[in-house]
């Protein structure tokens, strides 16, 4: 992704939005609160808002660059958005955030939603988990 990426979705290639979708992109975690977006910029010794990262975050959700999560009722947390579907776990203990996929799961829900008369547009899973104690 990039400012090319920006463009195709229709939002202008400032530097703030460069900055942002960048430290996305390259972060070792990939489910970034705004606020350690924020921390990041700051570290690295860029001049941003906290509230310039808010809305760059709203903006990038619109146009279907990130994906909003939020776990347990805790902040927001953003990822890019997904190439393929995939399902997430949070670490009651840790808040450490892990990503799975499993087709059965996959073709469950579906057929649990078709023999209620439905079809799943949308969904999301989330399991929040603890390490088992050896």
């Amino acid at each position: 992704m990039g400012d090319s990426d920006l463009k195709k979705a229709g939002l202008k290639a400032t530097v703030p939005r460069t900055q942002i979708l960048n430290v996305i992109e390259t972060s070792e975690e990939h489910h970034l609160s705004a606020e350690d977006i924020f921390r990041i910029l700051v570290n690295a010794g860029d001049e941003i808002a906290l509230g310039t990262i808010y809305r760059a975050l709203s903006q990038f959700e619109a146009a279907g660059l990130v994906v909003r999560h939020s776990f347990n009722g805790g902040p927001s947390v953003f990822e890019l958005a997904p190439q393929s579907h995939h399902d997430h776990m949070v670490c009651v203990d840790t808040g450490e955030v892990l990503e799975f996929s499993d087709e059965f799961i996959e073709k469950r829900q579906a057929e649990v939603a078709a023999r209620l008369g439905y079809e799943i547009t949308d969904h999301s899973l989330v399991l929040y988990v603890r390490k088992k104690k050896r």
